[in-house]
């Protein structure tokens, strides 16, 4: 994620629950809010309740990986946190990239001009 950073502290996460905006879809939800740097931060939750620590783990990396390689089409500046839901639970990655855009689109932070993919 070369323009991203890892959002990994608690207080962090709670700032973004409390203060940013949230959507969600049926398989992710996603909230977020202006951070003032020239740099996202992403931060990935995913409940107990999805599944066993394989299933958590491999959620996780699928939505590490689909904003990873989508990452130049969101715009700068923003603390991101996307939280799997339990329909997500045995997802494919294009079913992840799919929910994942969505929710970008619905956040209105993905520029339009790179939709080139």
């Amino acid at each position: 994620m070369k323009f991203s950073e890892s959002l990994k502290k608690n207080k962090d996460f709670q700032t973004v629950y409390n203060k940013g905006i949230s959507y969600a879809n049926k398989y992710l939800v996603m909230y977020v809010m202006e951070n003032h740097t020239e740099r996202n931060r992403l931060g990935i939750s995913v409940s107990k309740k999805v599944g066993n620590s394989v299933v958590r783990h491999r959620l996780t990396r699928l939505i590490r990986e689909s904003y990873r390689l989508q990452e130049d089409r969101f715009r700068c500046g923003l603390d991101i946190i996307v939280i799997a839901r339990i329909g997500a639970k045995g997802k494919n990655y294009k079913e992840i990239v799919s929910a994942l855009l969505h929710l970008g689109h619905l956040h209105e932070i993905i520029d339009e001009g790179n939709d080139s993919r």
